[in-house]
C-alpha cells in the first residue's frame, strides 16, 4: 500500500484526491525545487542545495529534506569523501517525478521566459515521455554517493 500520510506524518489526508495528496507529499516549490536539483542540476548536498541560487533558507531547506525522506522520494547516504557530510539522492519514487518535472518545464517554457536552455527544452518538447523514460533509467542507474561536481546556478532547467 502507498503511503497516504501528510507531511506531518499523520494518517488523516485532507481528501483522497489524487492532486491533494500529491501536493501534500511535494507541493511546495522548496520540495519541488530540491527535486529538480537532483533530477537535473546534480546538486547532491545541503551545501549545493543552498547555493541553487533561489535563497532558501536552512530551516526551510531542513524540513523539506526531511519531509522528502520521510515520504521516500529521496534518500540520504554518508559522503563516502567525507564521513561528516550527507549526500542525498531520488529513490525510484522520487525519479518517477521526471514527468511531472518535464512538464512544469514544458508549461513554463510555453508562458515565460526561462533561462532554461534551449535544446534542452526541444528536447524535452520534441517527446517529452521519452525524455522523462530516459532521465528516470538515468536516475535509477545512479550510483547512492557518487562525487558530484558543482551545481549550475543559470542556464539549467
Amino acid at each position: 500500500m502507498e503511503d497516504t500520510s501528510t507531511p506531518s506524518g499523520k494518517n488523516d489526508p485532507r481528501s483522497l484526491c489524487p492532486v491533494s495528496l500529491a501536493l501534500e507529499l511535494f507541493g511546495d516549490a522548496w520540495s519541488l525545487l530540491i527535486v529538480r536539483d537532483l533530477m537535473f542540476r546534480g546538486a547532491d548536498s545541503y551545501k549545493a542545495f543552498l547555493a541553487a541560487g533561489e535563497g532558501i533558507a536552512t530551516n526551510v531547506l531542513s524540513d523539506r529534506l526531511a519531509r522528502l525522506e520521510s515520504h521516500g522520494i529521496i534518500e540520504k547516504h554518508r559522503d563516502p569523501r567525507d564521513g561528516r557530510r550527507f549526500v542525498y539522492r531520488l529513490t525510484a519514487k522520487g525519479a518517477d517525478l521526471a514527468p511531472v518535472i518535464v512538464s512544469i518545464v514544458l508549461w513554463s517554457a510555453r508562458h515565460t521566459q526561462t533561462d532554461a536552455p534551449a535544446e534542452l527544452v526541444a528536447a524535452m518538447r520534441a517527446d517529452p515521455a521519452a525524455f522523462a523514460r530516459q532521465t528516470i533509467a538515468r536516475l535509477r542507474q545512479a550510483e547512492p554517493a557518487r562525487p558530484r561536481g558543482r551545481t549550475r546556478k543559470r542556464g539549467t532547467v
